[in-house]
């Protein structure tokens, strides 16, 4: 699996349709119209997801490795 950093992460996401909800700290909270998920996005600058947290967050916006 390719390594990603938070910032394109939630770049990508946001041309997928989600949109940023609200910001606190460091997580980006993403949300999508018409759907009860809600998707925390670590930014820690240009510093790589861990390989579970991307995962994750994969898995729950329903996206793949593809997509990016």
């Amino acid at each position: 699996m390719k390594s990603i950093s938070g910032k394109k992460l939630c770049k990508i996401l946001e041309k997928f349709g989600w949109q940023l909800s609200r910001v606190k700290g460091s997580h980006h909270i993403y949300t999508k119209n018409h759907l009860p998920i809600i998707v925390v996005i670590p930014v820690h600058g240009n510093q790589d997801l861990p390989r579970g947290t991307l995962n994750g967050i994969l898995k729950d916006t329903g996206l793949t490795e593809n997509d990016f």
